[in-house]
């Protein structure tokens, strides 16, 4: 096995970043950086391609510690880093610096959204929860699963709203199946919160449904109606 500090400094990951910059390393070696070392059988490097094998960057940015661990190499820590890294990328992908952090309609609500649930293959449910001028509270994952109205508890996604003193919620989960129209539990979902939030006097402005980096608003195709 060739170390990596055996290779020559222009050959280096880390080398190469400083002097030519991040853009210039290949997937396995922006990899290999995060990750530092490699084990007794291959280098950091190494260790990488055979990881960017078994997952394309799009599988390896949802992959689970027990997955990756089951790669030679891989332990806690090493997965744990592959993890943070590309959370941190999700982070930003949604950032907002604090002036843009209003919700004016769908669009944006949408983008806000769109990095915390493209690519997972179960559905997730998240409130977006303002304050009576649009602006951003809290975002909060509320449930993990198929949406069911005998499921979803609209206390508990009310609690939030009122611990929070927010004005209104926006909802957002995803169809993994690809298809952006809205089932029938959906719609009956999005109908009782609607009404449950009228009584408290917290309104549901949107709920809105992510595909891939499409979207489909409830509100701008009338089902509140």
């Amino acid at each position: 096995m060739k170390k990596i500090r055996d290779m020559p400094a222009n050959e280096r990951p880390r080398e190469r970043l400083v002097k030519q910059g991040v853009s210039s390393l290949s997937d396995a070696e922006l990899l290999a950086v995060i990750l530092r070392t490699g084990t007794y059988k291959e280098n950091a490097v190494e260790l990488s391609r055979e990881i960017l094998k078994k997952f394309n960057i799009k599988n390896l940015s949802h992959a689970s510690i027990t997955k990756l661990k089951k790669v030679f190499g891989v332990g806690e820590a090493k997965a744990c880093q592959i993890l943070a890294s590309f959370e941190l990328g999700r982070r930003l992908a949604s950032f907002r610096p604090e002036k843009y952090k209003k919700i004016n309609n769908p669009k944006e609500a949408a983008a806000l959204i769109f990095p915390k649930l493209i690519g997972l293959k179960k559905e997730h449910l998240i409130g977006i929860y303002l304050d009576s001028r649009k602006k951003i509270i809290k975002e909060e994952t509320i449930f993990i699963g198929s949406l069911d109205a005998s499921i979803i508890n609209p206390r508990e996604i009310f609690e939030i709203a009122l611990n929070e003193g927010a004005a209104a919620i926006i909802l957002a989960h995803n169809h993994p199946s690809g298809d952006m129209k809205p089932s029938i539990e959906d719609i009956k979902i999005t109908k009782e919160l609607a009404k449950a939030g009228g009584l408290l006097g917290i309104e549901l402005l949107d709920h809105i449904i992510i595909s891939g980096k499409k979207y489909f608003s409830m509100r701008e195709n009338n089902i509140f109606d």
